[in-house]
């Protein structure tokens, strides 16, 4: 068994560590102008009609002179970063270091990837740096990532800012359940579901990002 003082040691040692992701994140994400995150499952097939429509809304996004961050991760991901890079925009990849996976995709810029190994880093990342987030389909990180961005603006912990979802047929339940069962409950208020815009195409919701922005200054988050 380990001692209790060794296991304190470690983490306090393990701090650093921490630090030195912060330090290289705001860094490097400094520099790179305005961005807008894209979310979305590692799991998305190449077939897959939301890896398209992720391609293609990263393209759109380009050409209305925004960078665009993922997870740098395969899936939604690749398909975001594929796009940035046809559009001839920044691309920039917030790779997670796991077990089982992931390696950073092929369409990352090579001085846009930077490496995490914890999850709560990263997210800071997306949250200061990213002027918007589309989300596409995915699981649990995707899910975590939207509402964290949720809470962040609900409480005022950070500036207002886009959080859309593309896929109406994907996200149309869960945001009846917001509706019937939290706002029923009261566990939130009815202009919280003002923070949240669901769309059906990337022209819908480059159109949004657009919009919001022809009315504030473009500024990290927080």
């Amino acid at each position: 068994m380990k001692d209790w003082n060794d296991i304190k040691s470690h983490d306090s040692w393990e701090i650093f560590k921490i630090m030195g992701e912060f330090v290289e994140g705001f860094e490097r994400l400094s520099r790179i102008g305005p961005c807008v995150s894209i979310f979305g499952s590692a799991r998305t097939n190449l077939d897959s009609k939301y890896y398209s429509l992720a391609e293609e809304l990263a393209f759109q996004l380009t050409q209305k002179k925004f960078g665009v961050i993922t997870g740098g991760g395969p899936g939604i991901m690749e398909a975001g970063n594929k796009g940035a890079k046809r559009g001839g925009g920044k691309s920039v990849g917030l790779n997670i270091l796991l077990p089982f996976e992931q390696e950073p995709n092929l369409y990352i810029d090579k001085d846009k990837i930077i490496n995490f190994d914890y999850f709560f880093v990263r997210k800071v990342m997306f949250m200061k740096y990213a002027q918007g987030f589309i989300v596409l389909p995915g699981g649990y990180g995707t899910l975590d990532e939207m509402f964290e961005a949720l809470t962040l603006i609900q409480t005022k912990k950070s500036g207002k800012f886009p959080v859309i979802l593309l896929g109406k047929k994907f996200w149309s339940g869960l945001i009846d359940w917001i509706k019937d069962v939290m706002l029923k409950e009261e566990n939130i208020d009815s202009e919280d579901l003002d923070l949240i815009q669901i769309v059906d195409s990337p022209k819908e919701a480059v159109k949004k990002i657009d919009e919001f922005y022809n009315k504030y200054h473009l500024k990290p988050n927080f």
